[in-house]
């Protein structure tokens, strides 16, 4: 298959996509094209998949809307291809959402998305999780999309998280299982809370699956809390030359 029968072959969009993305059902169909084009050719996204964009990436990415609070910071962890953050900035324009990526490749298409799609409350970062511990702001909630398994995802998300915030993973039939493989790494960065949900009713079938992680008041646990004061230390210094 070419780039461009791949590109040929992205279906309408469905009636459920006007419902959910509203005003900016234009952009979201913007969007769609370039990931069954420049997405395919650039490598982000496998060519097979451009026949159920619309159902299985950007509508069952949209429906975490439901379960993301009014007017929070949010940073997608791994963006890829920009799923879930761009079908979420879509659908709530009341979030200010980053979206953080190592590869360059990946953050060269996300800020042409970003700005060909007028995205202004969205902003591209380039960078590894783990390593923008001081660099960006805690925000109120983390979201993910088949980044990596719970553990290690939490290791990468939940240290960006303000005190008291929440990271929403995007998983498959197997959450359950891996809330409890995880529940002793999940304890050590200072996570107060799991649980499970289910959302795009009437949207998507089957369901979204959304493993919500809440922290207390120290995202990340001690040793996190430790490289945060350093961070802090650091950034006053430099202010102060």
């Amino acid at each position: 298959m070419t780039e461009a029968e791949a590109a040929a072959e992205l279906p309408p969009a469905p009636e459920e996509a006007r419902a959910v993305f509203g005003e900016f059902f234009p952009e979201a169909v913007r969007y769609a094209e370039l990931l069954a084009d420049a997405g395919v050719k650039r490598g982000l996204i496998g060519p097979r998949e451009v026949p159920r964009l619309w159902e299985r990436h950007l509508l069952n990415c949209a429906v975490l809307s439901e379960v993301v609070p009014e007017g929070v910071t949010v940073c997608d962890v791994g963006s890829g291809a920009g799923l879930p953050g761009i079908p979420l900035a879509l659908v709530r324009p009341d979030l200010k959402i980053t979206l953080l990526e190592p590869l360059l490749r990946r953050t060269n298409f996300l800020q042409e998305v970003v700005e060909l799609l007028g995205l202004d409350h969205v902003t591209v970062v380039r960078g590894r999780a783990e390593e923008m511990l001081g660099k960006v702001t805690p925000v109120h909630v983390v979201t993910a999309r088949a980044v990596a398994p719970l553990d290690r995802l939490a290791g990468w998300g939940v240290p960006l998280l303000r005190p008291y915030g929440e990271m929403l993973a995007l998983k498959g039939d197997t959450a359950e299982e891996e809330i409890v493989g995880a529940r002793a790494a999940l304890s050590k960065l200072g996570v107060v809370e799991t649980s499970v949900l289910h959302v795009g009713e009437g949207v998507v079938d089957p369901l979204s699956t959304v493993v919500r992680v809440e922290v207390g008041e120290s995202p990340g646990g001690v040793r996190f809390a430790a490289k945060r004061a350093k961070a802090a230390r650091t950034s006053r210094t430099r202010r102060r030359r």
